[in-house]
This record gives structure tokens, sequence and C-alpha cells, in this order.
């Protein structure tokens, strides 16, 4: 009898488990699986081409600086450093470089490679990969605490470093322009809204 019960109550645990993991299913499909938010934050994020000067708060700095010290890397040797940027004299040297869209603090992202780790197989160092991984926490984090961003490519690493000599031993890969978007030059650009169709850029083997 006793065994007949727990069989019974093995059954009803069994078919709770399904119905949950379809229910599971059915909020993934709505994106209501885990959390809205995330989704809005990767959906809302765009390119900022322009910074009003209203100033960075303190904590959300520190919530974004956070994420990015949280950010993985291979073999967890966290090579990548992070500068901020935020004071006049700084801002004044980096926008001889590069004007960074007028934002009132920008994260430059650099890392020593011989501090990454180099996959054996084909030489291939994991810097940029490291460093790319930490610019999308801190990036993604900004948009969080409403700030808009852009992630900055086009520049010249060597300047940088003679801008800033304490960088002159580590790759600049990436500088992150954050602060409150401008009126009208802020808003997404058309390009914002244009994403290739998932079957386009996915694969099933």
């Amino acid at each position: 009898m006793k065994g007949k019960f727990l069989s019974r109550l093995g059954d009803i645990s069994k078919i709770h488990h399904r119905a949950a993991f379809a229910d599971v299913e059915e909020q993934i499909k709505r994106k209501k699986y885990g959390s809205d938010a995330f989704m809005h934050i990767l959906e809302s994020r765009y390119s900022c081409h322009a910074f009003n000067h209203y100033p960075v708060s303190a904590s959300k700095l520190e919530m974004i600086l956070e994420a990015g010290r949280l950010a993985p890397s291979a073999k967890n040797l966290q090579p990548t450093r992070i500068w901020v940027v935020k004071s006049e004299e700084a801002l004044a040297k980096l926008r001889e470089v590069h004007p960074c869209y007028g934002a009132p603090v920008v994260l430059i992202v650099g890392c020593r490679n011989e501090e990454a780790w180099t996959r054996e197989s084909d030489g291939i160092n994991a810097a940029k990969t490291d460093a790319a991984i930490v610019l999308t926490h801190l990036m993604l984090t900004a948009t969080d605490v409403g700030l808009a961003n852009m992630w900055i490519w086009d520049f010249d690493p060597r300047k940088i470093r003679e801008a800033f000599p304490e960088m002159r031993e580590h790759g600049i890969y990436g500088l992150l322009a954050i602060g409150h978007p401008a009126a009208g030059e802020g808003k997404p650009t058309e390009l914002h809204e244009q994403r290739k169709p998932l079957e386009e850029i996915v694969r099933e083997l």
C-alpha cells in the first residue's frame, strides 16, 4: 500500500514537473521567463551620437564598473583594465584624440596581452575577447541604469597611449562613452532597428 502511494506521488510530481516545464517554454516564447527587463535592455540599447553635459551619478558609475569587474575571462585571468575618464583635464586630453560625442564620462578598456590566456592549438590570444566581454557588461549595465552609451571603435590606440602614459603598456581595445542623450542627435538612428532575421544568421547542425 505504501509503495503504491509513493508511486502515485512520484507520478504526480512528474506531471507537475512537465507542466512547469511547458509553462517555462511558453513564457520564453512570450519573453516572460526570467526577467522581462533584461530583454528590454537588449532591445532598447542603442548607439548614442550626442550627449548633454548632465553628470553621471557616482552610484550609477560604481554599478557599471562593478559589472565590468564581474565579467568572465579566459581561464579567469582577469587581464582587462578600465580607466575612467571624467575630469575636465582628462576629457580634454581624450577629446584631442576623439571627440567621444561630448560624453561626460568615457571608460577606456585595455589589456596587456601577456596577462591574457593564449590558446595552445593556434596561438590565439584572448585579450581582445576578454576586453569585448568587459565592454559588453559595461554597456548593458549603463543601459540598465538609464544611461545612453556609445561603444567607440574608430580611434588610434597609439594616440590614446600618448595622451595617457599610464596606458602605454596596454592594448587599447575600446572606448565606452556614457551619459545622458542630447536632444535631437542623441536619439537612435535609422540603423538601430535594422536586424537580420534569425534564419539568416543562425544555422542548426
